[in-house]
């Protein structure tokens, strides 16, 4: 073997041990759980703004949001669009889904459990805007990762020990 060839040699195991320190680094690092944490945030601000737009004080539904379920939401299913049924019952369960599940996203509290509610608010959101399913694929991606990958270090369901995935 020529000197070359042991430099060569040499330097590739080298670059071979440096990826492996580095991929190490990466495995014991913060980023997937800051990465978790943000994608958490992504998700629960969507749906955040909206339910912070339905309500007029502590359990007060606005008349807006009652109007939307009764009058203009439809649910586009085959042979429909139908009318949502219980309109004023399904504006205040989803006004009130969508500032509880965000907050617990974002605290990182039932994660999975959040993630599944906002996944299903999806579908339905899906159901009612078809147009909008761009925004919503997104939506539902980012539920499932968190589904998929739990919340990540940057949480309380890790810090209590609930989080076993």
């Amino acid at each position: 073997m020529t000197n070359h060839e042991r430099n060569v040699s040499t330097g590739q195991r080298g670059i071979a041990a440096l990826a492996e320190r580095v991929n190490a680094a990466l495995r014991t690092s913060a980023t997937p759980s800051l990465t978790q944490l943000v994608l958490r945030c992504a998700l629960a601000v969507p749906f955040w703004r909206s339910g912070v737009n339905k309500w007029d004080g502590f359990l007060q539904l606005n008349d807006v949001a009652v109007l939307l379920f009764t009058s203009e939401l439809k649910l586009h299913l085959p042979g429909g669009p139908y009318d949502f049924p219980a309109p004023g019952l399904v504006a205040f369960a989803s006004g009130l889904a969508e500032i509880l599940l965000p907050i617990l996203l974002v605290l990182g509290l039932a994660t999975r459990l959040a993630a599944f509610g906002l996944l299903v608010m999806t579908l339905v959101i899906q159901l009612t805007v078809p147009d909008g399913w761009p925004l919503h694929i997104t939506w539902a991606a980012m539920a499932l990762g968190i589904m998929a990958w739990g919340p990540g270090r940057i949480a309380l369901d890790h810090w209590i020990g609930t989080d076993n995935g």
